[in-house]
């Protein structure tokens, strides 16, 4: 590394790689960084049927379903609070399997739990996984992928939550053969079994170059890079960018150096962060809490956690028909993420958020409409009420998840500064999990105060205002360097010019 400090201390010219040159590399490191997700989804996805059984099998009330629906979110922003200082003090890699072993006992807890406050227990324990995992893996992925695949790779984590949702729901639909009081507690026990591969595929991932380069580690930072860029060109101009926004000199070329104290495990962050932020850090953390505040206040989770209720209400009576279309909301969510993971470089950023949001809109105003005439008409069986119920349910998971439901980890996971990354997403996952916590555990009195039809109504309502704030606030950041996101922010607005020059190097976006 040192002998070739000199050329790595001046920036080369990045050369534009061939969109389809994808990094073997980086595509691994992704795709094991998103096995946390996995098991996410699952613990989010497999609630939603189990819970059909837990409260005939624990004798619950509504009261208390609603909670421990929701609890799992409340809980998880201990995770997402603690997980940004701890991957800045233990690394990416180590906190991805600190999350992993959250989600083993937390399994294992509510699959041999005997009654309800035994099963709350679990959820706080998976809840702190789920906060540690939702932060992480997005970071990790977007730490490590160039700037040519960076959207592409850092979906990742949100396609394996929607599989580990399926997969929940498909464990709801074969074990729901099983006697009432077993069936559940395999569907969520079985879910400490993904735990395992996860600790074992950790270790052939390389730490994250950024966390590398804030240790001083510069040596094996460059090794890391060089792996996942498309050219060593590349990999050159990426860690002078990373050294740059560190605050190391560029003649400071040596395997291991010295990082600037104020640049070191986080000290000083809140400060910058919170306190006296820069203008361009403060529409940053707007941009993100805004962000990720309209993904969870739009509904999602209602849909997510309580499929079979919002069935049942559209006309489906037996428990059998309820989760095969819960298992088709599952299937339908993930197909949807899937293809616009192979379109996102192509579209940006921004383009999906306005069109899944607009798309969101109209999904839930349909859905409201059908379901308060079924609900005017209790007596009644209204084919067209109920199809159309059916098929907006699908079709709002479907707008979700070509914007709103992965973009939102992508944009935040990519927008901070590099010394205030992994706190500033820490931030917005909080909000997300307390949102999320929020629609869950009150997503059942909600309908009944003001009608199912009426809750979706609202959830509607939210998705005008954040498709206003979408088009107002946030601006495209498809195809730029991470190190220089930041000077697109700064003028709360949306149309600041994506014209991005810095230290030789320009990078074109469109908006």
């Amino acid at each position: 590394m040192s002998s070739s400090g000199e050329e790595r201390g001046v920036v080369v010219a990045e050369p534009k790689p061939p969109r389809g040159n994808r990094s073997r590399f980086a595509f691994a490191c992704a795709i094991l960084a998103s096995m946390t997700s996995i098991i996410l989804g699952y613990d989010i996805g497999v609630m939603s049927g189990a819970a059909i059984f837990i409260k005939d099998d624990l004798k619950l009330s509504d009261v208390q379903l609603e909670v421990l629906m929701g609890i799992l979110n409340i809980y998880s922003i201990i995770g997402s609070g603690a997980a940004g200082r701890t991957s800045d003090w233990i690394g990416r890699r180590y906190t991805i399997v600190l999350a992993g072993a959250f989600f083993f006992c937390g399994a294992l807890l509510m699959g041999f739990a005997t009654n309800y406050p035994f099963i709350m227990v679990g959820r706080f324990v998976a809840g702190i996984g789920v906060g540690y995992a939702m932060m992480i893996a997005p970071v990790y992925t977007a730490e490590v992928a160039p700037a040519s695949s960076r959207g592409f790779l850092s979906f990742f984590p949100e396609i394996f939550i929607n599989i580990g949702i399926l997969l929940g729901y498909v464990s709801n639909y074969f074990f729901s053969k099983l006697p009432e009081h077993l069936g559940w507690r395999f569907m969520l026990g079985i879910g400490a079994i993904p735990s395992i591969f996860l600790a074992i595929g950790v270790l052939a991932m390389p730490e994250s170059p950024r966390w590398l380069v804030l240790q001083g580690r510069i040596g094996d930072a460059f090794k890391v890079l060089d792996k996942t860029s498309n050219t060593k060109e590349e990999a050159i101009s990426r860690l002078n960018d990373i050294k740059h926004a560190a605050g190391i000199l560029d003649d400071m070329t040596n395997d291991i150096v010295v990082v600037p104290k104020k640049k070191t495990a986080g000290k000083g962050v809140w400060k910058d962060l919170l306190v006296r932020p820069t203008p361009a850090v403060r529409h940053i953390l707007i941009a993100c809490l805004g962000i990720h505040l309209a993904q969870q206040a739009s509904g999602i989770d209602g849909v997510v956690l309580y499929s079979p209720t919002i069935f049942s209400k559209a006309g489906l009576r037996s428990k059998n028909d309820q989760l095969l279309a819960t298992v088709a909301v599952g299937v339908v969510k993930t197909l949807f993420i899937v293809v616009r993971t192979c379109v996102v470089d192509r579209f940006g950023r921004r383009a999906l958020l306005l069109t899944s949001m607009g798309g969101m809109f109209i999904s839930l105003t349909s859905l409201g409409t059908s379901l308060t005439v079924i609900n005017k008409n209790p007596e009644q069986t209204i084919k067209w009420a109920i199809g159309l119920s059916v098929t907006t349910v699908m079709t709002f998971v479907a707008t979700f998840s070509i914007g709103a439901g992965p973009v939102t980890w992508v944009y935040c996971s990519e927008i901070f500064p590099v010394r205030l990354r992994a706190q500033g997403a820490s931030l917005g996952v909080m909000l997300n999990r307390l949102m999320s916590g929020i629609i869950g555990m009150t997503f059942l009195s909600l309908s009944k105060g003001l009608t199912i039809g009426g809750a979706f109504f609202l959830f509607a309502g939210v998705a005008v205002a954040a498709w206003v704030f979408f088009f107002t606030f946030l601006p495209e950041t498809r195809g730029v360097a991470l190190e220089e996101i930041e000077s697109l922010f700064g003028s709360y607005s949306a149309n600041k010019k994506n014209n991005v020059t810095s230290k030789g190097k320009e990078v074109v976006d469109e908006l």
